[in-house]
């Protein structure tokens, strides 16, 4: 099966246009696009979180698959990646896209539990682990891409997400799946 075989939502195509004159160069890859559309529909009236909006390449395959009554809150700290994210969403009664630090909002948040939470950046992921676990409603879905080694990871890098995977595999509140397909998927579930 190839890429080209994947229906992207309506609005990738010119996000990622959009992405690519400002060379950003950390889009999720349609399997987890795709992965994460098929994910997101299996939880109606659903509660989301992505962490690491970017351009909004992977909140456009959530969005696509959310129904009337589900909402996401999405977060970066850049506001020219934003700009271009806030450019096809800004109608979207059910987005909400936040400009600040993953980690601070992840300290101060005291909304309602998750029912899929996207970890795309370092907060939530490499820092507040647990704090974002803590987001989770029990059955919610943790998804984490990029566990295989990517052109644009920072050097040594690897010892991180090695650290990361024994983190998520000696905790006891959760089931985890490593996935050795797309850039590299973890999905784990909220269990007790």
């Amino acid at each position: 099966m190839t890429d080209s075989i994947i229906c992207t939502p309506a609005d990738y195509a010119s996000i990622q246009r959009e992405s690519q004159k400002i060379n950003f160069s950390m889009p999720s890859d349609l399997q987890t696009g795709s992965l994460l559309r098929t994910l997101v529909a299996s939880k109606p009236a659903g509660r989301f979180l992505e962490l690491g909006t970017g351009t909004g390449l992977s909140l456009s395959w959530i969005v696509g698959a959310m129904d009337a009554k589900s909402s996401i809150i999405s977060i970066d700290n850049s506001e020219e990646y934003l700009a271009i994210a806030r450019s096809f969403f800004k109608d979207n009664s059910r987005v909400t896209i936040l400009c600040t630090d993953g980690n601070q909002w992840l300290q101060q948040y005291q909304g309602d539990k998750f029912d899929l939470i996207f970890a795309d950046a370092w907060p939530g992921k490499y820092s507040n682990l647990d704090l974002a676990l803590e987001l989770l409603v029990p059955g919610g879905l943790y998804i984490i891409d990029d566990m295989l080694p990517q052109p644009n990871w920072p050097e040594n890098h690897q010892g991180n997400v090695d650290s990361l995977i024994a983190l998520l595999e000696a905790r006891t509140d959760v089931q985890l799946t490593k996935m050795n397909w797309s850039t590299g998927i973890i999905i784990v579930t909220k269990i007790g």
